[in-house]
């Protein structure tokens, strides 16, 4: 599946250097505005110690993780939504996205600018909040438009659609985001071909300094975020990117573990990002185990066995006739198919089978 995250907020909040620190592109980091010109890509790969433990088991050839892209888009700024500073061109970036991952100033530095002069995170997080909110208005004022010209006819579903375009229309002139505005399941299907850009689900992502590491709500501008991110029903997560950035620079792995003990840290902020933007996409995990390869594959939750055969290829959903499916923990007890299949650990599935995130498949297809 093609998932992808993007990352926004203000100039010099640290986007860059997270980015940098979440790939292994080298987006340019500098201490003044529009530092990022053009929105850099990079993959992200998704950790997961249940991956490691079935390579253990199995000894394949390869190991294959589960990946998400991230793009970092340039700097936002009051009036983006007309064409200010980089405008249109990166709200068309973040329009591609799945979801958002917003990076708020947390710490004071006064070797680093502001372009506010101040750091004010709520502040800060609002000025995005309009942008993305005055280019969805101008998508739904121009879509409600055209429904209005086609409604002479009194067709049903043109009706129904001007009038969730309306309510939305009057959500955002409230300045409030669509994703907090209810509507049925056939009602947001009229918004579906706008992908309007505050529909998407979004994670904050505090940016604070190293003395408040190991505790978060020391920091003084902690208690509002969190208190806004609730309301919005968001989450929230906390790094210190500059201290990313000397754990990126770390290529071996016992050497950043030491580095996160002294620091008082049992993973690093990178690792707890990429498992909420995961969590955020509302994305599972399966897995295939195999003498070649072991590899991780995901999935929206509530697949299909036939949906999530159809993420390895169109065929085996086509052609689907059956999964064959252990669980997880099944598999690490008996330490292979063939055993979990002696002791009826594994399960003949269907067509209607959920697949749960952690569950180990092999399909059976024709086409």
């Amino acid at each position: 599946m093609g998932l992808k995250c993007g990352i926004v907020g203000l100039p010099n909040v640290g986007k860059s250097t997270l980015f940098n620190c979440l790939s292994s592109a080298k987006a340019q980091a500098a201490n003044f505005p529009f530092c990022t010109i053009e929105p850099n890509v990079g993959m992200i790969t998704v950790p997961d110690e249940r991956l490691t433990t079935l390579a253990d088991i199995a000894k394949p050839q390869n190991v294959v993780p589960t990946t998400i892209e991230i793009v970092d888009i340039a700097g936002l700024v009051q009036g983006a939504s007309k064409g200010e500073g980089l405008g249109n061109l990166f709200l068309g970036n973040i329009r591609e996205t799945d979801a958002i991952l917003h990076v708020l100033r947390c710490f004071e530095n006064e070797n680093i600018i502001h372009v506010h002069d101040n750091v004010n995170p709520i502040r800060d997080k609002g000025i995005i909040d309009i942008e993305l909110q005055l280019k969805d208005l101008e998508s739904v004022e121009r879509k409600l438009d055209r429904q209005k010209k086609l409604s002479k006819g009194g067709d049903k579903q043109i009706l129904q659609a001007i009038d969730v375009l309306e309510r939305t229309k009057t959500h955002l002139e409230q300045a409030k985001s669509v994703r907090e505005l209810i509507l049925a399941d056939d009602e947001k299907e009229h918004l579906k071909d706008l992908f309007l850009l505050t529909d998407k689900p979004i994670l904050y992502v505090c940016n604070i300094n190293e003395e408040h590491l190991q505790n978060p709500n020391d920091n003084p501008f902690m208690k509002d975020i969190v208190a806004m991110a609730a309301a919005e029903k968001s989450g929230v997560v906390v790094i210190s990117a500059a201290i990313e950035a000397e754990i990126a620079e770390l290529e071996n792995f016992d050497e950043r573990q030491i580095f996160l003990e002294d620091l008082g840290l049992k993973q690093s902020g990178m690792e707890q990002l990429i498992k909420e933007a995961y969590k955020l996409l509302n994305l599972a995990t399966y897995f295939t185990v195999g003498e070649k390869e072991v590899r991780a594959w995901t999935i929206k939750n509530g697949f299909t066995a036939p949906q999530a055969a159809g993420v390895i290829h169109s065929d085996f959903e086509r052609g689907f006739i059956r999964a064959e499916v252990i669980k997880y923990n099944d598999f690490v007890q008996y330490r292979s198919s063939s055993a979990c299949r002696e002791v009826g650990k594994l399960n003949v599935e269907g067509k209607t089978y959920i697949v749960a995130d952690g569950d180990i498949m092999l399909f059976r297809f024709n086409v």
